[in-house]
């Protein structure tokens, strides 16, 4: 049987553009949008939720103990499965800096993280993820500019455990937590960037994270019991 070589053609083409299109579809990383105040707020809430979590947790003895040695954190509240039959994750989170000569924090910061890698990356339907900034450098880096996990900055997963002692040497640590448990969740190669529309919506104006966490030129009331609750850790 002769396959017509004009209808072969087309269906090649077809193939190719539903490609390209899921493609540019997972690379926007404008997918997740904040509608509006409540949407952002509701990120932040989560955050804090998370992040209590994880400092309860006993089996994250590493990531407690060194917490007093971080420079930043970046908290995802849930990183979602890019698609039913696609690997990577994406997701919504904030990023919040402590100041090296006061020891206060920062207001938020929000922040996109998107993974395309081939694979599972996240078993069930979310996960949550802590990652910790270690140096100041990678920090500032983040205020200009996307940065991709172990490409643009040193990134390793966190050990766990109750005796867990090991010296680790990245500039990003991340741990993460799926259905309350322990995930060993690798982001390697996803990139984080900023959320541009969430904190507009936030902060009720055009902003970039420069001008939240360096400059102050803006707050929200909504993130004073995350902050009161960073500011306790230390």
């Amino acid at each position: 049987m002769k396959i017509n070589k004009k209808s072969r053609l087309k269906e090649l083409s077809f193939n190719w553009v539903v490609i390209f299109a899921m493609a540019m579809s997972f690379a926007n990383a404008s997918t997740i949008r904040a509608s509006d105040e409540t949407d952002s707020q509701g990120v932040v809430d989560s955050a804090l939720v998370t992040l209590k979590d994880f400092i309860g947790d006993d089996t994250l003895t590493w990531f407690n103990e060194n917490l007093e040695n971080t420079k930043a954190l970046l908290i995802f509240p849930k990183l979602s499965k890019a698609g039913k039959d696609v690997g990577g994750s994406e997701g919504i989170g904030i990023l919040v800096v402590r100041n090296k000569k006061t020891g206060d924090w920062s207001q938020p910061a929000f922040y996109n993280i998107r993974s395309a890698s081939i694979g599972p990356q996240i078993g069930t339907d979310s996960a949550q993820a802590i990652f910790m900034i270690m140096r100041r450098s990678t920090v500032n880096s983040l205020y200009y500019s996307s940065l991709k996990l172990g490409r643009d900055s040193s990134y390793a997963v966190g050990p766990v455990g109750e005796g867990a002692r090991e010296h680790i040497n990245a500039d990003i640590i991340s741990f993460a937590k799926s259905n309350g448990l322990y995930s060993g969740l690798n982001l390697s190669g996803a990139v984080l960037d900023v959320g541009e529309e969430w904190n507009k919506a936030y902060y009720n104006k055009k902003i970039s994270p420069e001008e939240i966490i360096v400059k102050g030129s803006a707050s929200n009331r909504g993130s004073d019991d995350l902050l009161l609750t960073l500011k306790d850790m230390f």
